[in-house]
């Protein structure tokens, strides 16, 4: 697994509300790199440098601690996938998912760690890594 990944792609945060969370984040110096809704809640991703944070309207907003999921950018999601069921992962997706995210897409699974938290394997956020 660690020759396939290749860094992290982004940090997922809860937000109340999407608007108010990119100003705060623009005022720091992230632009908003791309828009959408998921299951009709709003979505932002939000780019300084090489960070990159996905704000999206959550249950778990305002909990001290609620970063919801961490993303690492993998060069090969087939090979991930089959390596993290080979590992006997706690796998969260019975298959490799997609989201009409960017221009291309993004293909990811889910695992969660040994406190629950949620890790996310992905590929195709290639627009955004410009």
């Amino acid at each position: 697994m660690n020759d396939n990944i290749s860094g992290l792609q982004h940090i997922g945060i809860p937000c109340k509300d999407k608007n108010e969370t990119a100003e705060f984040y623009c005022k720091l110096g992230f632009t908003k790199a791309f828009e959408t809704t998921n299951n009709g809640q709003p979505v932002c991703f939000l780019k300084l440098g090489s960070l990159i944070i996905e704000t999206y309207q959550d249950k778990t907003v305002g909990s001290t601690g609620a970063i919801n999921h961490f993303c690492l950018d993998v060069n090969d999601i087939e090979e991930a996938y089959k390596t993290a069921s080979e590992m006997h992962l706690n796998m969260c997706d019975q298959s490799i998912q997609f989201l009409p995210f960017w221009d291309n897409g993004v293909r990811f699974f889910t695992i969660t760690g040994p406190t629950t938290n949620a890790l996310n394997f992905a590929r195709n956020y290639e627009d955004c890594r410009e």
